[in-house]
């Protein structure tokens, strides 16, 4: 087989597989794992995928990204576990900010009901707003910006400039997708350059992310996870990948976890 029809046959299988593996792929073309990754590189150039730790995903892949609702329903327990566990972090007097997501959506949540006094939060997006416009207890502050009407989070200049403005005890930030070696990203470059200005106007930054999001590479990348100082997430999130993220020095809160 041709080194261009290796190529076109990697493409072909992620037309039909979100991802692929370097080793995979030495294995079924009998070729070094150093090809396989010239190959990748060149077909990355070409715009025909993304190329990740050990492997690629295809173009869909990297830029896809779930509406609200969809992200809502899913894995809602661990959701709930988790903003739990962030709450217990939230002193009366705080100054928070919550980023748009639907595990951040869960804290808002219980925010409302929670007897913490004299909160001031800030957020970018419109559903959490409106969790919280009805508590008298919470100061709310919102960012403005583009409206992403699938996410419901503001973006976008307007967003980033009044960021600029604000300095917060703790942000508790959300994401798309972790890897860990790549680090935090989502599908969305104005979404992620939006979180950037989340991370810098924060004291303290907290990362709520279910297991599902691991292993996972999107289009517009936020942070390393040097910015990260605590991350709670659920059981189900692979246990090699937490003690690898500890060896980096984040706090790793695993909720639900007696």
């Amino acid at each position: 087989m041709f080194p261009s029809e290796r190529k076109q046959k990697i493409v072909t299988i992620l037309a039909e597989t979100p991802a692929v593996k370097v080793a995979e792929l030495s294995e079924l073309f009998q070729v070094s794992e150093v090809t396989i990754r010239r190959y990748l590189q060149e077909l990355e150039e070409a715009g025909l995928l993304k190329r990740t730790h050990g492997g690629a995903v295809s173009i869909t892949t990297a830029s896809f990204e779930p509406a609200l609702i969809e992200k809502e329903e899913e894995y809602l327990e661990e959701k709930r576990t988790i903003a739990r566990a962030a709450l217990d972090l939230i002193s009366e007097g705080d100054t928070i900010l919550l980023d748009a997501g639907s595990t951040t959506l869960q804290l808002a949540r219980l925010l409302k009901t929670s007897k913490k006094q004299k909160l001031t939060v800030v957020t970018n997006a419109l559903n959490i707003a409106w969790e919280l416009s009805f508590d008298e207890n919470i100061d709310l502050i919102l960012t403005g910006g583009h409206l992403r009407h699938r996410t419901l989070s503001a973006v976008g200049p307007v967003a980033d400039n009044s960021l600029q403005g604000l300095y917060v005890d703790k942000v508790f930030l959300a994401t798309n997708s972790l890897d860990v070696e790549r680090g935090l990203s989502t599908p969305n470059i104005y979404e992620a350059q939006t979180k950037q200005r989340m991370i810098k106007a924060g004291h303290e930054i907290i990362l709520l992310a279910d297991h599902s999001k691991f292993g996972r590479i999107s289009l517009g990348f936020v942070c390393p996870w040097t910015a990260i100082h605590r991350f709670i997430t659920d059981a189900g999130a692979p246990a090699a990948d937490l003690a690898r993220l500890r060896e980096q020095g984040v706090e790793v809160i695993v909720a639900g976890r007696d």
